[in-house]
């Protein structure tokens, strides 16, 4: 395991993390707000109490991040975590840093008292599903035809 330093971040943070998650999206090509939109954005949801991003790495130059959310739910006394994001720069993959991350992450949810963790990953990306099932987490998709879709509707 990896001895990389994770902490919470807070809205003094909203800069890094923006940055962050910018990086992350152009990393995949997919569309993105300007990493300066991120930022701001960051800088009110980090007030927020079911809100958590955790920082990997030294202050001044944070390695990686992950971002959860937290909801309510009749299924348990506490609520339910998603991890939104998880990302680690891509020259320093394989050192433990994202398995730092989530094992602090599933530490702050469970302090919380949340009953389970959710995160979403592409079906094709079997190097990132692979991770999340050597950490616990179980792909719950039976079978083709009990596949559950994900519908958007932008606002």
């Amino acid at each position: 395991m990896s001895d990389t330093a994770v902490r919470l971040a807070g809205p003094d943070d909203a800069e890094v993390v923006g940055r962050l998650l910018f990086d992350f999206n152009r990393e995949f090509e997919a569309p993105t707000p300007p990493a300066a939109t991120f930022a701001q954005r960051f800088g009110v949801l980090l007030a927020r109490a079911d809100v958590l991003v955790l920082l990997a790495g030294e202050q001044s130059r944070p390695t990686g991040f992950a971002f959860l959310t937290l909801r309510p739910s009749p299924y348990f006394e506490g609520p339910l975590a998603q991890l939104e994001e998880l990302y680690v720069v891509p020259w320093l993959r394989d050192r433990g840093i994202g398995t730092a991350l989530l094992t602090a992450a599933v530490a702050q949810v469970r302090e919380r008292g949340a009953g389970e963790i959710h995160i979403g990953v592409d079906e094709i990306d079997t190097d990132t599903r692979r991770f999340y099932e050597r950490h616990g987490f179980t792909n719950l998709e039976v079978g083709t035809d009990d596949r559950m879709l994900l519908y958007l509707r932008p606002l």
